[in-house]
Parts: C-alpha cells; sequence; structure tokens
C-alpha cells in the first residue's frame, strides 16, 4: 500500500532538485533513441509539459496538462503543440494535435488525492503522423514490479531548451495504478515517459504526475498506464476528430511550469 499522506503530495517539481544525477541530452549523439521524446507547448503562454510517442500519431502525456490551471478550463486542442526531440531551439519535428482526451473520471477538485494520480493520463491525436526513420515511438510497458529500475527523460525549469535523462532510479511502491518512485522531478516535467528496459529498447511504464514525500523521502508519483491507456485509445479510435470527452470538465495532479 502507498505510504504517501495525501496532505504531503504535492505539485511536481514544487520545490527544485539539487539532484545531479540528470544527464542533458543536448548534442545529436547524446539524444540518440530518445527522439521520439519532446516538449508539449499549451496555449501559448510559456506553459509545457513533457510527452512521448507511443504511435507515429499518437502522444502520451499528463491530463492535469491539459487545463489550465488558473481557472481550470480545458486548453483549445488548436493550442497545443508537440516538438519531438526538441533541442537548442529546434526539434525534429513539429506537430498540432488535433484531438485530447483525458480519462471521464479524472478529477481536478480532488485535490491531494492519490485517486486523481491515478487517472492523470492523457492522449494527444496530432494533426499529421510522425513517420521519420530517426523517431521511434515507445511501446508500453505493464505490470512493473517493486524495486525495477526505471528512469525518466523530461523537459523542466532552467532546462526547457533540451531533455534531460535520470538514467537509474527505482520503483518504490506501487498500488491502485499510482507507481511511487526514486526519480527526480521539476515543474515541466509533468507528463514525462517514466522507461524500463525491454527486449528490444525502451519501453513506457509510467506518466509522471506529482511530486510528494514519504517517511521525510522526497519521491515522485506516477501513473500507471494499466487499462486507462486502452480506454483512451478505444475513445480516439470512435471519435478522432469529435469534441472533447465528457472528462475534459475536470483535472487533477502537478502543475505546468509558468514564466
Amino acid at each position: 500500500m502507498l505510504r504517501v499522506l495525501a496532505a504531503c503530495l504535492l505539485l511536481a517539481g514544487q520545490a527544485a532538485s539539487a539532484d545531479t544525477t540528470l544527464r542533458e541530452l543536448a548534442t545529436a549523439d547524446d539524444g540518440k533513441g530518445w527522439e521520439a521524446v519532446g516538449r508539449i507547448d499549451l496555449g501559448g503562454k510559456g506553459s509545457f509539459c513533457t510527452g512521448a510517442l507511443i504511435a507515429a500519431d499518437l502522444v502520451l502525456t499528463a491530463a492535469h496538462c491539459l487545463f489550465d490551471s488558473r481557472d481550470g478550463a480545458r486548453i483549445p486542442d488548436g493550442q497545443i503543440k508537440f516538438m519531438a526531440g526538441l533541442r537548442n531551439g529546434r526539434a525534429e519535428a513539429y506537430r498540432g494535435v488535433r484531438r485530447s482526451t483525458v480519462p471521464k473520471d479524472y478529477d481536478y477538485l480532488d485535490k491531494g488525492s492519490i485517486q486523481r494520480v491515478s487517472r492523470d493520463i492523457a492522449l494527444l491525436l496530432l494533426d499529421q503522423p510522425i513517420q521519420l526513420p530517426s523517431i521511434r515511438p515507445f511501446p508500453p510497458a505493464m505490470g512493473l514490479t517493486i524495486g525495477t529500475e526505471v528512469g525518466v527523460v523530461s523537459y523542466a525549469a532552467g532546462r526547457e531548451a533540451a531533455p534531460s535523462l535520470q538514467e537509474v532510479c527505482e520503483v518504490l511502491d506501487a498500488a491502485g495504478g499510482v507507481a511511487m518512485l526514486s526519480c527526480v522531478v521539476d515543474f515541466g516535467a509533468s507528463g514525462a515517459p517514466v522507461f524500463v528496459l525491454g527486449p528490444g529498447g525502451p519501453q513506457v511504464a509510467f506518466v509522471v504526475s506529482a511530486k510528494a514525500e514519504s517517511d521525510g523521502r522526497k519521491v515522485a508519483l506516477a501513473s500507471d498506464l494499466g487499462a486507462t491507456l486502452h480506454g483512451l485509445k478505444r475513445s480516439i479510435e470512435m471519435n478522432p476528430t469529435g469534441a472533447m470527452n465528457a472528462g475534459s470538465a475536470f483535472v487533477t495532479g502537478a502543475k505546468r511550469i509558468r514564466p
């Protein structure tokens, strides 16, 4: 059972970490294999999150990224941009968003709740697929156990121009669709993919949602893909150009960076 008190659940990166285990992926060589991770710019006002391609036209991120934290309004899909492999002002590919979707039972107003973290997953359907040989979508991974070593690739405050990799952190606990990780998070890391090394390369196991404390230790909370991802894919498939789903009235989790 997760040993995190709701009162200790913080917005992702609310306190900047001094951890030095992050490795910046600022060059083409450093970023090789991670080009499908990108920055998601939101609403044209300087806010951003991190996301990752899981198909040529699908980006996985955190549900709370799709809402304006000031008034809870859904950010129009036309104001969301995905920049795959962004490094130092130049991306491997730029795409707009045709449609976004979040879980129907995702509740922004339930602040401080572990339940909302468990549903903090969103899918973005891009306006055009990204079909470049250098950009390979990441397959999902399911059912990781406590003690599994994972890594996180993210953009964040002070490093918004290029992604950084924390290569080795681990699953400390997991229950109810939420994983507690020893990984580093900061503003902008919301929505970042948490990877495990599979037989064919990196696979996405979780999505970064929030920062918390457990027994005085700073930890990251992440949403388990579980059945939620399947439901979001079905929603996109059934209505790829439709209006936002019923979940658009709700949001949860860690905030985005704001200047």
